[in-house]
Order: structure tokens, then sequence, then C-alpha cells
């Protein structure tokens, strides 16, 4: 039997599997988030350090330093989209802290339905019915994976509602960070990651001190990872396959993250979700997949009507 190897693969389905390894990869940073034992700002700012060094290099390797792709625009529009992102990145890190890996991540990955609603209210986009009516089964899964209504977090637990509130703005600029990065077409990913990356680096030590010098020896590891690997190595996986893919496949792919997500929160701290959370990742999966792919929705039942009323 011929073994499989990487130049036997199609170039779709050597973006599969480099969009998948990418989204496992990601799917694992609540634990470096948990383990490290820091604060948010802290583990944000050496993200972004280790980041940083990471793409840094892998873009002078390639060569994307190229002076045209820095422009006025270009540079005012990554810098901005980097405080926005370092801002999610702190929000998201706490809300871990706060809630839980899989809680956090779920809550987060709402992030489309907001590309689409900003997007229709700043470039008076018409949604149409079948949009709202899948962005209407996303909050509603929302409501249900967040675990506010089974848990009753409305009563005594503040630290949990907090958490949840930080994942879902940290997804509402998540959401505002891809919309300008659509805008800039000619820019690499790469080099956008690179700025926000930079932007952390240097506004981060003026926001709060970072107390360096009581990080313990086993906690660089943890440091070290989410900027080698979390944000250079999982975003030049992702970036590279996302040109080789349709929609679709991208669509279903990107939940590779989420789902890696619950289960290592599963298994290496017990903490699953219950069956109604459960419930409601499957409606926002569902969701994202009516909303990216077209899938009809309350509009067959609009054009079911007339012929009802036939006799």
């Amino acid at each position: 039997m011929p073994s499989l190897s990487p130049l036997s693969l199609s170039r779709s389905q050597q973006g599969a599997l480099t969009l998948a390894s990418g989204g496992l990869l990601m799917g694992t940073i609540g634990v470096f988030v948990e383990e490290a034992r820091l604060g948010a700002l802290t583990l944000v700012f050496f993200r972004c350090l280790f980041g940083f060094i990471s793409l840094a290099a892998y873009c002078a390797w390639q060569g994307y330093f190229a002076r045209r792709h820095f422009t006025r625009r270009t540079v005012v529009l990554a810098m901005l989209s980097g405080v926005l992102m370092v801002t999610q990145w702190v929000w998201f890190f706490d809300a871990i802290h706060r809630t839980s890996i899989a809680v956090a991540t779920v809550v987060f990955h709402v992030q489309p339905f907001w590309v689409v609603l900003i997007g229709a209210a700043l470039f008076n986009e018409r949604l149409g019915i079948d949009r709202l009516g899948w962005i209407a089964t996303a909050f509603v899964g929302l409501v249900l994976a967040s675990g506010v209504a089974a848990t009753g977090a409305l009563q005594g637990h503040a630290s949990y509602l907090i958490g949840i509130g930080e994942a879902l703005a940290g997804s509402v600029l998540y959401a505002s960070v891809t919309l300008i990065a659509k805008s800039l077409g000619e820019l690499r990913p790469h080099l956008l990651t690179l700025a926000q990356c930079a932007v952390g680096v240097v506004c981060l030590p003026f926001i709060a001190p970072l107390g360096a010098e009581h990080i313990a020896p086993a906690q660089w590891f943890w440091l070290i990872g989410m900027g080698v690997l979390h944000t250079g190595l999982s975003y030049v996986l992702i970036y590279g396959a996302l040109p080789k893919l349709t929609t679709p496949v991208i669509a279903v792919l990107l939940f590779v993250y989420p789902l890696t997500a619950i289960a290592v929160d599963a298994m290496v701290y017990g903490r699953a979700l219950s069956l109604p959370q459960m419930g409601g990742m499957a409606l926002i999966v569902i969701a994202s997949l009516g909303v990216n792919l077209g899938w009809p929705l309350l509009s067959a039942l609009r054009i079911q009507k007339p012929g009802h009323a036939r006799r």
C-alpha cells in the first residue's frame, strides 16, 4: 500500500490538513493560559513579545518586508487593529480565568456574526431574513453555551458574568479586526499580526507593571509557548492554508479550534460542558455554517405560504 506523503496530497488536501493542524494547536492555548498562572496583562505581553520575535524571523525568511507594504494607510490601520487585538487577547485570557477554557472559547466564537452585523451597519448591506434568522439562532446558542441560564449566574456569580462579558466583548473587537484586515487586502496577514504584536510589546508595559523578576523558570515554558506556538506557528499554518481552500471547507474547519478547546478542558481539568451547553455550541456551529454558506432558513417557510393558501 503506497504511503501518503505531503507531496501526494492535492493543494486543497494540504490546505485542509494545515488549517486543521493550526486549529488543533490553537485549541490548546487555554492550557498555557491556566498553567502559566499569571495575570492577563502579563500573559499577553509575553505572547506579543515571543510572537513578534518568531513572526519577524519568519517574515524576514520569506522576504515579506517589502517597502510597498508599508504605506501610511496600512501602518495606521495596522496599529489600530493592534490596539483592538491586544485588548481582545487581554479580555479573552481573563475570561478563561473567570469561567473556563471551554466556556470562554465558545462565547468568543460568536464573532463571525458580529462581522456580519458590523459590516451591515457600516456598509448598508442588506442582511436578509435568512441571515437574521441564523444570527438569532446563534445568540440563542450563546445563552445556552455560556451556562448563565443553567447555573443561575445572575444571582451571586459576578466574576463568572464578568468573564462572559469579557469573552463577548473580545469577540466584538476581533470582528472589528477582521473587517480592518479585509480592507488591507494588499498587506500580508503575517505582517498585520506582527504589527499587532508590536503594539502589545510597546504599550502594555505602560499600562501595568509586568513583574518579570517573579516569574518562575517553569512558567517561561508556557509564556514562550504562547508566543512561538500559538502566535507564530499557528498563524503561519492558518494563513498558509486559507488561500488553498474554498469557503465551505474553511467554514467547517474553523470549528476545529473551539471543539479542541472543549475537549482539552474536559480531559485536562475535568470541566466538561453540560448537555445544554453542548446544545448551545451545536446551534452556534450550525448557525455559523448557515450564514457562511447561505443556507435558507426563514425564507423557505415564506415561500411555502402561497402554496398553503391555494385550495
